[in-house]
């Protein structure tokens, strides 16, 4: 790991080139908030080893601060203005870092037990139509929740162990920081998980999935018990029977959903198992 030393007593870590996965390609609509699965491709970036101290941020935007303690209370707007002011120093982009940025580091960063930090993509509600190049996520959420930006919680008391949340970014909040990327600026036409499911296969795979698990066992059963007459009167109720076991199993098991990503030649393909 190496360690790059920037302005104002900043400590950057070096991240390489990689690809990380986000998402899941689990089929069950529990999960779809966290569909589609995809595979990120991330150039080497910078990225700071903790969130912002105040003595950190205060030196940067020209006050006096000595204290050691993390910076909180803090907007969009005043680390857009932070930003601004460290970008004479980088020719590369200087932000807070994406979800995707943030998964391929976590292992070395430190945030303390119960603060939250602010990431740089909005608060949108799966990952359709998500960069594939780790460039921010912005400008697709309309209305109060535009503020909200995609964030990592630690645990109260157990050191290292995160959960990804959705936090406003619009008004100061205690314990919420931030940390700072130098990342390459993308160019070009981003690339991006396409926007919309098959929902003709979606619908067609819900109604064998939902025959084969919930309305057949649902007659069978009667029959297979020596009720076999119940299977001709009771066909509605063990019908809405059968459903409602379809629709349950249907929360947590369907098949894989595809997997999204860019090949060698920039073109957006779906993984093969």
């Amino acid at each position: 790991m190496e360690m790059i030393e920037g302005p104002f007593g900043l400590r950057f870590i070096s991240v390489e080139e990689q690809h990380i996965f986000l998402g899941t390609d689990k089929g069950g609509w529990v999960h779809a908030n966290e569909r589609p699965k995809h595979r990120v491709e991330l150039p080497s970036y910078l990225i700071l080893e903790s969130p912002l101290t105040r003595k950190q941020y205060s030196a940067i935007m020209g006050k006096e601060e000595n204290s050691d303690e993390l910076q909180d209370m803090i907007t969009h707007d005043d680390i857009s203005e932070l930003c601004s002011r460290l970008s004479s120093y980088y020719d590369e982009e200087i932000r807070r870092p994406t979800q995707s940025e943030w998964e391929a580091a976590k292992d070395v960063l430190s945030l303390p037990c119960g603060w939250t930090e602010l990431l740089a993509d909005e608060a949108t509600g799966n990952h359709r139509g998500a960069p594939l190049d780790g460039r921010p996520r912005l400008g697709e959420v309309v209305g109060p929740l535009s503020g909200h930006r995609v964030s990592q919680s630690a645990h109260p008391t157990r050191a290292g162990v995160y959960a990804r949340v959705v936090t406003p970014g619009d008004r100061p909040l205690p314990k919420v920081g931030f940390r700072l990327v130098v990342s390459p600026k993308r160019e070009g036409e981003v690339k991006r998980v396409p926007d919309n499911a098959n929902l003709a296969m979606n619908i067609r795979s819900e109604l064998f999935w939902t025959t084969i698990l919930g309305i057949i066992p649902s007659f069978t059963i009667p029959v297979l018990r020596g009720f076999g007459t119940y299977a001709l009167d009771g066909w509605a109720n063990l019908l809405f029977g059968g459903l409602c076991a379809g629709f349950v199993t249907g929360a947590f098991w369907r098949p894989r959903r595809p997997t999204w990503a860019l090949n060698s030649d920039g073109e957006i393909i779906q993984l093969k198992d």
